[in-house]
Order: C-alpha cells, then structure tokens, then sequence
C-alpha cells in the first residue's frame, strides 16, 4: 500500500506512544480503535478521521490539535480558532454523540455560508436524520396560527391531559 504522506503524523504518533509506555494494542484499545488500524495509522498507510484523531489523543493525553496539524487536517496558523471550537464542542461530557455531530454539521455549514474552507467533514447525519432535528419529540416546532388540522387547542385554549 502507498504511503499516504502522513508519515510525520504516524512517527510522532508512536513517539507519543513509547513517551506514554503504551503498548501498541494498549493504546488502541484505549482509543477504541483496532490494534492493525492503529498500525496502519502508525506505519504511515492510514489517515485516520477527525473524530479517531481525538480518541487517540485522548488515550495519549495530548492535545487534539495536534495531531490534527501533523495529519494535515489543520493549518496551523489559519485554523486553530477552528480547531480549539471542534476540540471544546468533541470534549463536552454534557453532549452526546450524535448532538456533537450535529453541531459539528452546523458550525461547518456556517463556516461555509461565510466563506471559509473546511477542515474535516463533520460526516453525514445518520440514516434519515435531519441535523437540525434535535429530537424534541411530539410534533412540530413551528410556530403561528397556521393550519389548525392537528391542533390540540380549541377556541385559543390549550386542552392539557387531566
């Protein structure tokens, strides 16, 4: 397999691993990676996403950001605003999963909208999901008077369950 020109970030990766005392399959199971991704990743054949990037520096206790510039994803003069946003928004135990994703998805959607490029894709909203969908449950959000067809009110009053 040809090298993908990451091998900057596969060297220092393995640096920062030793530094640590890390096995090779101790870090990737830590990152929740596979031990023969995690080599790849290492030996230079594999540029690993946005997302695995932070897993691994995570597991290595170093910043994201970094390995994000050694992997190319970053400038790193242009884009560490950018990258200290996706860094804070992945990092926040208060957001599950799919919110982060999702607010990776707007923000890009705005950084486009303005004019400015992209750093890595923020991937695609699971099956049939709309990103701006935030789960709220029970109908529409849509406000106004509008059809009444489904309403739950009667004469401007709304009926509550007794």
């Amino acid at each position: 397999m040809a090298s993908l020109n990451v091998g900057n970030l596969g060297e220092y990766l393995r640096e920062q691993r030793r530094n640590a005392q890390l096995s090779l399959r101790q870090l990737a199971d830590a990152a929740g990676v596979s031990n023969p991704y995690l080599s790849q990743i290492e030996r230079g054949l594999r540029k690993p996403s946005a997302e695995v990037l932070q897993q691994v520096a995570k597991a290595l206790r170093i910043s994201a950001e970094t390995l994000y510039v050694r992997a190319g994803i970053l400038d790193a003069e242009r884009d560490r605003d950018e990258a200290e946003t996706r860094a804070v928004i992945l990092a926040d135990p208060s957001l599950n999963e799919r919110q982060k994703q999702v607010l990776l998805q707007i923000y890009e959607s705005f950084r486009k909208e303005n004019g400015f490029g992209t750093g890595e894709p923020a991937g695609p909203a699971r099956d049939g999901e709309d990103p701006m969908d935030q789960g709220t449950g029970g109908g529409s959000s849509k406000a106004g008077g509008g059809d009444a067809a489904g309403s739950d009110t009667d004469g401007g009053r709304r009926r509550t369950a007794g």
